[in-house]
């Protein structure tokens, strides 16, 4: 780890990653390029195989002229909420952003959500609009995938509407509503953006502030085919908020029993009953 300054940084920028040393190279180049220079850099190695850790050692740790304080941390395989949480809870500055270690920041990123901050301090969250890359050729998402800021609870039951890596978070967020859930291996993002949205309104940048690959084969997504089951475990915990409006309360419940079912049927034609009956008991319990 490079020794860090005595100021602390007005941001704490996070990098999970995992056996990607094709793309990780790109990600942290897009950081040390932003235009906001008041940050510094956690780089969090989730057991990788691949060279990563001697790419960073002869690439990062040690220089003196990227005028970054630069962290790495080495963890056994845990996954993606765990390195996460990890930096978040080892890092001091009162905002935190994370990048994913496939996507890539553009140059003025940080600087036109910290104006924003600027601008409506209230905010806790400020998001942004994303250049989507699949397979390395631009597509447009659906409207489905159509992000905004204000009170976008109910845009974040059906589907994850916020992308971690356009994500700034203020620090004092993650006290009030806990940390990423190391027992979700995906739609962990999912789940603290309801918790988040239930309670706040966020900020959001409109035009593109990272462009978002897809379509390798180590997407968490490909990985896991009933991603609906933890997504459903979220609904089910978030029904319940006093923070809720009525009708946000019926999407959520709505939401939660056309999921299930959905999960129900598939278990049904795959003969696959590890998580039936739980999922069962989500709906008798609506």
């Amino acid at each position: 780890m490079q020794e860090a300054t005595s100021k602390t940084p007005n941001i704490s920028v996070i990098v999970p990653t995992y056996n990607r040393l094709q793309t990780l190279p790109r990600a942290i180049h897009s950081i040390l390029g932003q235009t906001y220079r008041d940050f510094d850099l956690w780089v969090v190695d989730d057991g990788s195989s691949d060279g990563t850790r001697e790419w960073i050692q002869s690439e990062l740790l040690g220089r003196n002229d990227l005028l970054t304080d630069i962290h790495y941390l080495y963890t056994e395989r845990k996954g993606v909420s765990h390195a996460r949480n990890k930096a978040i809870q080892l890092s001091r500055a009162p905002w935190i952003a994370l990048l994913d270690s496939d996507d890539e920041w553009l140059p003025h990123k940080l600087e036109q959500q910290m104006a924003l901050a600027a601008c409506q301090p209230q905010l806790p969250l400020i998001h942004g609009e994303e250049t989507w890359i699949r397979n390395g050729v631009r597509v447009n998402p659906m409207k489905k995938h159509q992000k905004a800021g204000g009170r976008v609870f109910s845009q974040c039951v059906p589907i994850c509407c916020i992308s971690p890596s356009t994500s700034l978070i203020r620090r004092c967020l993650f006290n009030e509503v806990g940390l990423f859930r190391e027992d979700y291996p995906v739609c962990e993002d999912y789940d603290l953006w309801l918790k988040i949205t239930s309670r706040y309104e966020v900020g959001f940048i409109e035009d593109p502030i990272i462009n978002k690959y897809g379509g390798h084969e180590d997407q968490l997504s490909k990985a896991y085919k009933a991603m609906d089951y933890y997504r459903v475990k979220s609904l089910k915990e978030i029904a319940n908020s006093p923070h809720l409006s009525e009708s946000e309360r019926d999407l959520v419940k709505s939401t939660l029993q056309k999921k299930c079912n959905i999960l129900l049927k598939g278990y049904e034609r795959h003969n696959n009953m590890d998580n039936y009956s739980e999922v069962k008991q989500l709906i008798l319990g609506l």
